[in-house]
Formats: structure tokens, sequence, C-alpha cells
């Protein structure tokens, strides 16, 4: 079934998608190629706001809308998860015995999270400590606009860095 214009007086067919609201992209009507033109030229988003709201706006848009933290902020779940990383409350890493791995001690998810920090299979802790802070400031969402491909590496960095922790306190 094909759908009509919803131009007035319009008989021609419809495929083309017209918003009727501006805030809801799931509402609208189909329009002739004439007739999307021409509601095209007159679309303006912003008619209905002042310049404050327009700049407020366009800065939103940076972030896709969504609130974010910056990576000094207190609530910011990096920031928690990258103290909490390196703050060895117990004292367990400054223990000799804890200081370098041993390859025979490495499991296959070991290898793989080292890999993913890109470090050889005989690092010490310290190494992997340094090199997760350097991957953290590198890949963080704040530092690369938002960026979900960013942010996915650092997930995985994050879980890592959280396998080869677990492996040390074995």
């Amino acid at each position: 079934m094909k759908n009509i214009c919803d131009w007035s007086k319009c008989n021609k067919i419809g495929i083309y998608k017209a918003p009727i609201e501006k805030d809801n992209s799931k509402k609208f009507r189909l329009l002739c190629l004439e007739h999307i033109k021409e509601f095209n030229k007159s679309w303006n988003y912003f008619a209905d706001m002042n310049n404050k709201e327009i700049e407020n706006f366009v800065k939103s848009d940076l972030t896709w809308h969504k609130p974010t933290k910056s990576f000094g902020s207190s609530e910011n779940f990096f920031r928690i998860l990258w103290l909490n990383a390196l703050d060895d409350k117990t004292g367990i890493f400054k223990n000799s015995d804890f200081k370098k791995f041993n390859r025979s001690n490495l499991t296959d998810k070991d290898k793989d999270a080292l890999k993913i920090l890109g470090l050889k299979n005989d690092t010490n802790w310290s190494d992997i400590q340094k090199k997760f802070k350097i991957l953290v400031k590198k890949y963080h969402p704040d530092k690369n606009r938002g960026s979900k491909k960013y942010e996915d590496i650092l997930k995985k960095i994050t879980l890592a860095y959280s396998q080869l922790r677990v492996s040390m306190n074995k």
C-alpha cells in the first residue's frame, strides 16, 4: 500500500518523513519530493528558542545530549575505578612475591590481559600499573569527546587490568 502525500490537496506518493514535532522523531508525516523540499526550506528547529537556549543546545549536542562528568569529578566512574585500582590498601602488592609474574603461573586469561595492555608476559606489577594509567588517560571518553569506540576500548583495558589484579591476589 502506498501512502499519499500529507500536503493539502496533493495526490502524489508520500515517501519522505517530515517531523510533526521538533523533539519527537517518532511522529512524522509523509510528503512527496516536491513538498518535502518546500517543508525543509521553512523548517527551523531553533525558531522558538532564544540565543541562550540555542547555545545550550549546541553545547549539549557535543555529548549527544547525555550528561558527562569531568575526569576529576568525585562521581566519575572511571575516576573511582582508577583510584581504587591503584590504591593498595592491604599492602599485598608491596610483598616481593607479587612484584613479578612467573611465566608458568600465567593463565590464558592473564596472557590475553597482558596482550590487551600491550605488555610482555614477564612484566612486573609496577609496569602494569604504569601502563594502565597511560591507557586510561589516552582512551578516557572525556578526552575523546565521548566516543563510544574509545569507551569500549577503555572497558576492555579495565577488564584486563582487573583480571591481572585478581591473578596477583592468588
